[in-house]
């Protein structure tokens, strides 16, 4: 887990995916949903640079290769135009094609060049765009300095929040700006999942410099969540870069340049964790911690193997602090475990070592496991490896919700 440099990255209470200069948003109901807003747009005052890293399901939706297509021209980006409610993913030739009109759209209208405009979707699989509302709402979204809580709903699906974060740093002693927003709650596993994330910020970096910093912070922030297992077809993290702030450019040669990779690292973290907590039907955020390991790799896989587990969630669920769910997590992780070696805390307690079950108060395990969130410590006593994975506890609710998702 990352901990602030309190002299050099700060958190911006409040923060938002604008608070970096240079940055509007809007988000309306663009008639895809019955009330709710639907349809978002991001905008750059001017090109950004740019990062993404996209989700590895085999079967990627249209969207996503528009996105690709755009980024390829040339490493910039000024728009990014988002629907919920109809996700546009396996669906063909026309989906391909209704995803190029709108980011089409958003060009025409806002005379930007083609391929400055990304596009994204998020919703139900399988069912083509209303193209008359997406229409309706490419010509009617006005973003302003203003719409970032706008724009941060118009995102969201089975979402129960908004999911913003913001920090702040110095990069040659001027004061740099990194916003983010993102949205997801079910069909969340490692591997970018069923969730879109949009950051930016008004540092000055190229585009090459950028992607390196950004699939660092994915490894270890948004590839370390999961709800529930699964793995969706349309989503990804986007990061814009504007250069707002006139500093030397950033790159791993700059002397700011960890400062940088941290602050960032601390938006992806924030909204990882904000997605976990808000999983479908969640109560509990459970965060998981591996340390000792054989490496860095061992540590993270154990890590998600424990939080991913069923047993395990439906345990933090129950208020049942039973460790033998975390071993039986562990025992079939692909890591490097010897088990007369490994030490289990629950909130602190110690339940079991070095093989052998711990004496410990059920009384306290059952009060740490009615707060809100829950940390789960293993050590391994094998390397120096450490790892730290974020997920939710599993309820009743989440069958409810999933069981009658498209109706």
């Amino acid at each position: 887990m990352v901990e602030t440099t309190k002299t050099q990255v700060e958190i911006v209470e409040g923060g938002t995916v604008l608070s970096p200069i240079g940055f509007q948003a809007a988000g309306i109901h663009g008639r895809l949903r019955k009330t709710r807003k639907d349809f978002g747009l991001l905008v750059s005052d001017k090109p950004a640079s740019v990062a993404a890293v996209y989700t590895q399901s085999h079967f990627q939706a249209p969207p996503l290769k528009v996105t690709q297509a755009s980024i390829a021209k040339q490493q910039k980006l000024q728009a990014i135009v988002v629907n919920s409610a109809v996700a546009n993913a396996c669906t063909g030739e026309q989906g391909l094609s209704n995803a190029y009109k709108m980011r089409e759209m958003i060009s025409s209208r806002f005379g930007f060049p083609e391929e400055y405009v990304a596009v994204a979707s998020t919703g139900v699989i399988g069912v083509q765009l209303p193209m008359d509302k997406i229409s309706y709402g490419c010509k009617t979204i006005e973003p302003t300095s203003f719409g970032a809580s706008d724009f941060q709903q118009a995102i969201l699906t089975t979402d129960t929040c908004e999911k913003a974060t913001c920090y702040r740093l110095t990069v040659d002693g001027k004061v740099v700006t990194i916003g983010g927003t993102a949205k997801g709650s079910g069909m969340i596993h490692p591997n970018m999942a069923t969730m879109l994330s949009f950051i930016t910020t008004d540092a000055t970096i190229e585009s090459e410099y950028l992607q390196a910093a950004l699939s660092v912070c994915v490894d270890k922030s948004f590839n370390q969540i999961t709800v529930d297992g699964e793995t969706s077809t349309n989503d990804m993290v986007l990061t814009m870069a504007n250069g707002s702030v006139d500093h030397n450019p950033l790159s791993p040669e700059h002397p700011d340049w960890n400062v940088f990779t941290e602050a960032l690292q601390l938006v992806c973290e924030d909204l990882s964790k904000k997605i976990a907590k808000d999983g479908e039907g969640a109560t509990k955020l459970i965060e998981v911690n591996v340390r000792g390991a054989n490496s860095v790799s061992d540590a993270q896989i154990i890590a998600k193997k424990v939080v991913g587990s069923s047993l395990v969630k439906t345990a933090v669920y129950g208020k049942d602090a039973n460790w033998g769910r975390i071993v039986g997590a562990i025992g079939h992780a692909d890591a490097t475990v010897h088990p007369d070696d490994c030490d289990i805390y629950i909130e602190g307690q110690l339940v079991f070592s070095k093989g052998t079950p711990c004496s410990f108060s059920e009384e306290q395990a059952i009060k740490d496991l009615s707060k809100e969130e829950v940390t789960i410590d293993i050590h391994l006593h094998e390397g120096d490896g450490i790892g730290t994975a974020w997920g939710c506890d599993l309820t009743y609710d989440y069958v409810k919700i999933n069981a009658s998702y498209r109706t």
